[in-house]
């Protein structure tokens, strides 16, 4: 089991960055593929990004290549989300998720572990 927490969400206007944090406790934490998902009121979640377990590959959605950037710190237990030139349309609730096989998925049911779950409002 791992535990996952989120922080470092907030009121950011357009054009503007925040970094997301997800802090990891439980079974070893380079043993997971982390993910990003968001939630937008009334729309289903969808991907962000993953991150395998070492760092040293990312994928992410389309309508964030080139602003969002994912990394981890695995002797610190967490994983970012970098996010610059925010958009009203990143506006959402920002999970990160794990799973312990080591394919970036970008299917929210691949992922067993969530946290609870960060806002990010972006204002135009």
């Amino acid at each position: 089991q791992v535990q996952l927490v989120e922080s470092g969400g907030g009121l950011v206007q357009a054009g503007g960055s925040l970094r997301l944090s997800c802090a990891a406790s439980g079974r070893t934490f380079s043993s997971y593929v982390m993910g990003w998902f968001r939630q937008a009121p009334g729309k289903e979640r969808e991907f962000v990004g993953a991150i395998n377990r070492l760092g040293g590959s990312a994928a992410y959605a389309d309508s964030v290549k080139g602003r969002l950037t994912i990394s981890r710190d695995n002797a610190l237990n967490t994983v970012y989300l970098q996010m610059n030139s925010l958009k009203p349309e990143d506006t959402a609730v920002y999970f990160c998720a794990a799973r312990l096989e080591f394919e970036l998925r970008d299917n929210p049911n691949d992922y067993p572990y969530w946290g609870q779950g960060t806002q990010v409002t972006v204002s135009s």
